[in-house]
């Protein structure tokens, strides 16, 4: 792969997931780790990424640019339009971050009450512009990565809270191997999300679906909800359908 063509994936990876490893780059590229580093450098210098030890961040996510320039922003839109339709007043929800779950704050009606419980700064900070929404931030530290808390004693507080429904950003699903991600952290918090909540709906691109990181989250069967762009009887869909999974 020349050099150029190494940029190309480099970044759209980045910008998919928000943040990558150079370890993971360097497997899926097939070139040493000394090579993905000085092309992180170069699209560093170049102010296309932020370069951080052991990988880079996408500037959309890390940046606070705004929902225009968010990657794949029409179809996080369309993903929020059909999450938001499943919360109703007197609920207690529970969300991890990113760019997807920012969508669905941003369209919240402004009538609803509810309490948001979530780990997200940023979420956070859209939840506090609807008037009617109660929101209880977990703190702990906060990973610069995700813009989320974690922590033993997030976690901890996460498994007192009884959630109506719990919805999850994801990096990567398939049928096979389940939700995964490639951050240690996140993986515990959103184990942590899981176990608590009556419902689990799991908000993600068509670019997401059927990919594997490194470490599980949970098996595909128990999640509840999947929400897409993709119209529910898309062919890609389907083999979610037939573990159980309502699509939407």
């Amino acid at each position: 792969m020349l050099k150029e063509e190494r940029h190309a994936y480099i970044l759209h990876q980045v910008n998919l997931h928000n943040k990558v490893l150079s370890s993971h780059l360097s497997e899926q590229i097939q070139v040493s780790e000394d090579t993905i580093r000085r092309d992180l450098a170069e699209l560093a210098q170049d102010g296309k990424i932020i370069k951080v030890h052991g990988g880079a961040l996408s500037n959309s996510f890390h940046l606070g640019i705004t929902s225009q320039d968010v990657y794949a922003v029409e179809d996080k839109k369309t993903i929020a339009l059909k999450a938001v339709q499943l919360i109703q007043d007197g609920m207690f929800v529970l969300t991890t971050g990113g760019t997807t779950i920012a969508e669905l704050a941003r369209i919240l009606p402004k009538d609803l009450q509810a309490t948001f419980i979530t780990v997200s700064l940023p979420a956070a900070f859209e939840y506090a512009n609807h008037p009617n929404i109660e929101v209880i931030v977990i703190g702990d530290k906060l990973s610069k990565g995700s813009k989320i808390t974690v922590g033993g004693e997030a976690i901890s507080k996460i498994k007192m809270i009884k959630a109506d429904l719990c919805f999850l950003g994801n990096n990567a699903i398939d049928v096979e191997d389940g939700l995964t991600d490639n951050d240690w952290d996140v993986v515990q918090v959103k184990r942590a999300m899981i176990s608590t909540s009556k419902k689990v709906i799991v908000l993600s691109i068509s670019e997401k679906i059927d990919a594997s990181e490194q470490l599980k989250i949970c098996d595909v069967n128990e999640i509840d909800i999947l929400i897409t762009e993709l119209p529910p009887n898309s062919k890609k869909l389907q083999p979610y359908k037939k573990k159980g999974i309502q699509i939407l």
